[in-house]
């Protein structure tokens, strides 16, 4: 065949590749080339300014993460794909601003997405398997040393914003991303404008100011980070920041214009589970670990497990209002037998002039 034909073929093949992507319910799929030479300087940078904090893999894995041929040979290609997550959830800001209940990032408030957009891309794969034969290609969600979001922007599926998330002028950052490496030479996608311009709502609502210039992040001040990732004792003077947010924080996502246009997600594994868009601090503190496990089985939440998720929910009781129902709460567990848990419920009673 010519290498013209070729061409033609492969063009075909990728405008074919991302009508079967939003038919398993991908709402944007692009291409792009998987040379990210120019992405290894700030990569470094970052690194070397101790920003990853514990995420000891960050840097365990060094350039890799900007060198998809090193992590799955013969890739030269990069299949992006994004889908929405928005469940019909609580209004946002309305829990965030009633101290005495519980924030959970909207992402986390049903099933786990890994394993839903791990599959639908595998079922993307077998598609063009299907079409074309046996082809070099890896499927990946959050689950490996892959530069997510310079992909995605590079693949035309939107722009690195100033909080660091990939936003779309048609569903803000309102999504979830993964990729297929590949060895077929699919035409790439040209990437788009950035649309964030002079606003800087993201940097300036951030509540621990994590976001210390456009486009960087520093991880060891962010709420995600701090609830999620670290595994020991939140520094003291970063807990009354962290208000009544216990797994992650969506607060840069909230401020941002462009989330005006993120639409609502039609998966049935993203809508809210066990009430966890509104619902007291006090209640989930009384939650024993069978409890824990049972209502979190098949959520992102159980990854941090019972003795993090306690020590986030102790410091959201430091910071609610003081009454009966809070301390009460807090005294139940005082004796509690993690040190961690301990630790942190001290310092919530402390916070209550107890």
């Amino acid at each position: 065949m010519s290498t013209a034909g070729t061409d033609r073929n492969y063009t075909a093949l990728a405008r074919t590749i991302k009508v079967w992507g939003r038919e398993l319910g991908f709402q944007a799929v692009g291409i792009a080339e998987a040379d990210l030479g120019s992405a290894e300087a700030g990569l470094a940078h970052w690194l070397a300014a101790g920003f990853h904090g514990e995420m000891d893999y960050m840097a365990r894995h060094g350039m890799k993460r900007a060198r998809p041929a090193e992590l799955h040979p013969g890739t030269i290609r990069v299949i992006s794909v994004r889908m929405n997550y928005r469940p019909e959830a609580a209004e946002s800001w309305s829990v965030i601003r009633a101290p005495e209940k519980a924030y959970i990032a909207r992402y986390a408030t049903g099933r786990d997405y890994h394993k839903l957009v791990r599959s639908r891309l595998a079922q993307l794969a077998r598609r063009i398997e299907r079409e074309i034969g046996a082809f070099g290609h890896r499927v990946y969600t959050d689950s490996a040393p892959v530069l997510e979001v310079e992909l995605a922007a590079r693949s035309g599926l939107g722009w690195r914003g100033k909080h660091t998330l990939l936003l779309a002028r048609d569903a803000g950052s309102y999504f979830f991303l993964g990729e297929i490496y590949t060895d077929l030479p699919l035409p790439a996608d040209a990437p788009v404008r950035n649309h964030c311009g002079s606003c800087r709502k993201c940097l300036d609502i951030c509540p621990t100011g994590a976001i210390v210039a456009p486009y960087r992040v520093d991880a060891r001040r962010c709420i995600s980070y701090l609830t999620i990732e670290l595994k020991g004792s939140i520094p003291r003077e970063l807990r009354p920041l962290i208000g009544n947010r216990v797994y992650g924080c969506d607060d840069c996502q909230l401020a941002c214009p462009w989330n005006r246009y993120a639409g609502m997600s039609g998966e049935p594994d993203f809508r809210v589970r066990h009430g966890l868009d509104d619902v007291q601090l006090a209640e989930l503190f009384a939650w024993n670990e069978s409890g824990f496990r049972e209502r979190m089985a098949g959520s992102a939440i159980l990854r941090i497990g019972y003795e993090r998720w306690s020590r986030n929910l102790a410091v959201g009781l430091g910071n609610a209002p003081s009454s009966a129902a809070v301390v009460a709460a807090l005294r139940s567990r005082a004796d509690d037998p993690s040190a961690l848990v301990r630790e942190h419920v001290a310092w919530a009673l402390q916070r209550h002039g107890i």
